[in-house]
């Protein structure tokens, strides 16, 4: 009866590492993109640029805390638990789940940064905050390798694509130059 009470609380557990992974990722990808259209400014006509950014911060924060639950829930586990060391120290596991540990740790990075952007210069704050991209690369990484691993590659692969190619599109677009967006009317001109 207590083996059947542990398995019951092992699955449970699995299944909220299983939905907060997965509500990372969406909110990963909604965060980026976000991220880029408010520091781009392309939606400043839509209302105030504080509040495009406050509600870039909510999503970052609430990004984090649902990957914080995955992380969290495979300490947890009764049968299978994860030692803390191999969830928070990058390259002690299968390279799967260092991706997902980097990942959480340079998005951390990014996310902190913000409440020290007044104490430190510019551009170093930027370069800071920059992490996302990288973070977020790594944080696909895992959810692939991770989906591959498991075997649910085939059931996830859908939504998990259908989240990042608006993503990885509005993240390129960023880095075009004004004057080819312009020339390609996905822009207009300057004052």
């Amino acid at each position: 009866m207590l083996e059947l009470a542990a398995a019951s609380h092992d699955d449970g557990v699995r299944e909220l590492s299983v939905l907060s992974a997965r509500l990372a990722y969406a909110l990963m990808c909604l965060t980026l993109t976000w991220g880029v259209l408010v520091s781009t400014g392309w939606f400043d006509r839509l209302t105030g640029r504080h509040a495009l950014r406050s509600s870039h911060q909510v999503f970052a924060t609430i990004t984090l805390s649902f990957a914080f639950v995955h992380g969290v829930s495979f300490l947890i586990l009764d049968k299978d638990a994860l030692p803390l060391g191999r969830v928070i120290i990058p390259f002690t596991g299968p390279l799967r789940d260092t991706f997902g540990t980097l990942a959480f740790e340079g998005m951390l990075a990014a996310a902190i940064s913000v409440g020290l952007k007044r104490w430190t210069n510019y551009w170093r704050w930027l370069w800071i905050h920059r992490l996302a991209y990288p973070a977020f690369v790594l944080g696909v990484l895992h959810a692939f390798f991770q989906a591959l691993a498991r075997g649910t590659l085939s059931a996830v692969y859908l939504g998990g694509l259908t989240l990042l190619i608006p993503t990885v599109t509005v993240t390129l677009l960023r880095f075009v130059p004004p004057k080819a967006l312009e020339s390609a009317g996905l822009a207009e001109g300057g004052p």
